[in-house]
């Protein structure tokens, strides 16, 4: 069974797809990683940007793993490098766009995430899962959130890193990435027309997970 749950930045999708496949006892795959990991990588390796053949050719020859480590987290490596991290940088996290909107990079990783989706129970999230990766998934849904909560969330999981940081400066990185993300000619972020909307402003993560189960386990008893 596939699960995809797509929305904008900082709308809560990693922490509630984690919850949700642990609760259900499905494999997690955050997508979003996979980008990063590659951005990092561009970025370690001083490639420009707009070198896209280069950015491609090193896409095609590059590892990058996803697996839930020993307490239950995200572990992303790159290349066998653990960069579970690394790629939360608010550098990489304003550099994803220019990974992102590449129509022969983001054929590559459709390929990697559609891997995971071949032998096993998953929950997948991203902007593109139910829309493009798996358009046949079972059950669709769209996360979302005004851009001042997920501005606050996201300033305080910075703050709470000791990353220096205005929430002015957030709530403008994250409303250019909303229009970066649902204006690219590749993939853009939008929801999928069979999916469920939540909006979790007001709500918990708990709450948010309880309605996206209840809603699956409904499903599977019709």
């Amino acid at each position: 069974m596939i699960i995809t749950i797509d929305g904008p930045a900082g709308a809560g999708k990693s922490t509630v797809a984690k919850k949700l496949a642990e609760r259900l006892d499905f494999l997690y795959v955050d997508t979003g990683a996979m980008y990063r990991a590659l951005t990092l990588k561009v970025m370690r390796g001083g490639v420009d940007f707009s070198n896209i053949p280069e950015i491609v050719a090193l896409a095609r020859k590059t590892k990058i793993r996803l697996q839930a480590s020993a307490l239950g987290q995200s572990l992303v490596t790159l290349d066998n490098e653990d960069v579970s991290a690394a790629i939360r940088d608010p550098q990489v996290t304003n550099a994803v766009f220019n990974i992102a909107r590449v129509p022969e990079i983001r054929e590559v990783m459709v390929g990697w995430q559609r891997e995971y989706g071949l032998s096993n129970n998953i929950v997948m999230e991203g902007r593109d899962i139910g829309t493009v990766v798996f358009p046949q998934a079972e059950k669709k849904f769209y996360l979302d959130a005004s851009v001042e909560i997920r501005a606050r969330r996201r300033y305080d999981e910075l703050k709470e890193k000791k990353v220096t940081i205005t929430l002015i400066e957030i709530i403008q990185q994250i409303k250019e990435r909303d229009y970066k993300d649902k204006t690219r000619d590749c993939g853009p972020l939008k929801m999928a027309d069979d999916a469920l909307y939540i909006d979790s402003s007001e709500l918990t993560v708990e709450e948010v997970v309880g309605i996206m189960f209840n809603w699956v386990n409904h499903e599977k008893k019709k």
